[in-house]
């Protein structure tokens, strides 16, 4: 958006203007125009934000996402949650997290909370492929299949 609005600038549009376009403040695009006349490129660049650090060391975060990659191979089925997570983080480290911020620590170690089924531990792979490929036509036994 930054660089858009920059655009429009070097086409010659009033700061106003390119404000109402992009639907952000007149300040906002001062300060990238300005951070962008003073420093190029790199002033359009978001610059590291201040917060609370984060309670868990580089040992500990490392052992964390093992514990992720290792779950995420179990075979004996169900799903790792975030409430799993944040009993491990609890048990191993001692250290008590709000669901929404163990929510951000696993966004921040780049694991994506998009989870596939789980596989069941009793499922046969062989029998599901085979009923794919059952129709409902051919197998007299299926509830869809008329009396003959």
């Amino acid at each position: 958006m930054r660089i858009l609005a920059l655009a429009h600038f070097f086409e010659g549009k009033s700061r106003y203007q390119i404000a109402e376009y992009l639907k952000v403040s007149r300040t906002s695009v001062n300060k990238w125009v300005k951070d962008y006349l003073d420093y190029g490129l790199e002033g359009l660049e978001d610059l590291p934000r201040s917060g609370r650090p984060c309670k868990l060391g580089g040992a500990q975060l490392k052992q964390l996402k093992a514990y992720v990659l290792d779950s995420i191979d179990r075979t004996e089925g169900g799903r790792l949650t975030l409430e799993d997570i944040q009993q491990y983080i609890s048990e191993s480290f001692h250290i008590e997290y709000e669901l929404s911020a163990v929510h951000r620590l696993l966004k921040r170690q780049n694991f994506s909370w998009i989870s596939s089924r789980s596989i069941h531990p009793k499922g046969n792979q062989a029998h599901q492929e085979a009923f794919k490929k059952l129709r409902a036509g051919n197998d007299p036994s299926h509830p869809g299949t008329p009396a003959s």
